[in-house]
């Protein structure tokens, strides 16, 4: 394994975490949503996140790190919206 899927790994952990305390933070965006709705969006968005990081592991491990850069950015550009909601400036 090298550095850049490790790299990839921690970061998708992370992604993951966001993606969970945007959901648990009780956003009034997310809270108008009937609770189906609300279910299915966190499915979906659990899903999504796994795709993106499978892909980006996959194509790390052949031979590919410049992923790593990509899923760095992908990832600020994640801790950077879920700031914005988590300290209510959206």
């Amino acid at each position: 394994m090298n550095l850049a899927t490790i790299m990839i790994f921690i970061l998708g952990i992370a992604n993951f975490a966001l993606n969970r305390a945007v959901f648990l933070s009780g956003h009034p965006l997310l809270s108008r949503l009937p609770r189906s709705s609300q279910v299915l969006g966190q499915r979906a968005a659990l899903v999504s996140e796994f795709a993106v990081l499978f892909f980006a592991l996959l194509l790390s491990v052949e031979g590919w790190p410049v992923f790593a850069w990509a899923y760095g950015g992908y990832t600020a550009f994640n801790a950077a919206a879920a700031w914005l909601i988590l300290n209510g400036r959206v």
